[in-house]
């Protein structure tokens, strides 16, 4: 009952809808999921069943893909089709896929990014889209964060469709209000998927329906979801590991998935030529 699902979320159903699914189909309530997908989003959604729960940090941690869709001459005050339309304009003239897939280099790499007010960002200790639904008057900072590429994949009428791969914290809803206003034109997310997380493809994830009738087909290992690379331990440092001491390596600073021979033991961290465990499987 220990391991990650892949499951592909449905649109108008929220990250906590999942969990509680998956909570009712294994009988347990040790399960949680990996990087929030908001409710009118849809994609992969890494679940967490049992000790895999504790492996949860470093796979909202990894990079992830998304296609979305950005429509121009639309302003709303959420940065999707969700929220209240701020402006709305036909009178703006549809960028040229060149000049879309040259604009689209602009936001490759570290940027700075002012997330959603409609967004899960504690200010104050408060969630921001809490206080928007309130009408309170706040500010997020802007901070940086890192797209790994933006393809411009299909141009429409009054949208395009493009691919992100970024790092953990970018907003997609930023990103689409951004990319309009590079053309001072008023953009907004008409739809978005999330086709990546880490090792977790859409291809292979799991619907609903395919989960309630075969939960455990779709259970994967904890270790076979980590990205870090394998490290055998000598058996003779295996107890020493899991007591929380430390073994000397020949290796630079780096966090491995280590192993007995082809069990599992957990994660550790090597630092200073030192291995240190910091999340055990079998605890």
């Amino acid at each position: 009952m220990d391991g990650f699902i892949n499951l592909n979320k449905p649109k108008n159903f929220t990250s906590h809808d999942a969990v509680n699914l998956v909570r009712k189909i294994f009988q347990t309530k040790k399960v949680g999921h990996g990087g929030t997908l908001d409710p009118a989003a849809e994609g992969v959604l890494p679940v967490a069943v049992g000790r895999a729960t504790k492996f949860l940090e470093y796979i909202s941690d990894c990079d992830k893909t998304y296609r979305a869709e950005i429509f121009f001459g639309l302003e709303t005050d959420s940065g999707d089709l969700d929220g209240e339309v701020i402006f709305q304009t036909e009178n703006f003239s549809m960028p040229t896929l060149n000049k879309l897939q040259a604009a689209a280099k602009n936001f490759v790499g570290e940027i700075e990014q002012t997330p959603p007010k409609y967004s899960a960002i504690k200010i104050s200790g408060r969630k921001a889209y809490d206080l928007a639904r309130k009408n309170v008057d706040f500010e997020i900072p802007a901070r940086l964060v890192k797209i790994n590429s933006f393809k411009i994949l299909q141009v429409e009428k009054n949208f395009v469709t493009v691919e992100v791969d970024c790092a953990k914290g970018t907003y997609i809803r930023s990103l689409a209000v951004d990319f309009g206003k590079f053309f001072k034109i008023p953009a907004t997310l008409k739809s978005l998927q999330r086709t990546r997380v880490g090792k977790f493809f859409l291809e292979d994830s799991a619907g609903i329906e395919e989960l309630k009738i075969s939960p455990q087909k779709f259970l994967q290992p904890i270790e076979s979801c980590l990205e870090f690379e394998k490290f055998n331990l000598p058996s003779h440092r295996v107890k020493a590991f899991l007591s929380g001491l430390s073994t000397t390596v020949k290796l630079s600073d780096k966090i491995v998935k280590v192993y007995d021979g082809e069990k599992f033991l957990g994660v550790g961290k090597i630092l200073d030529g030192e291995l240190k465990s910091e999340k055990l499987a079998c605890i």
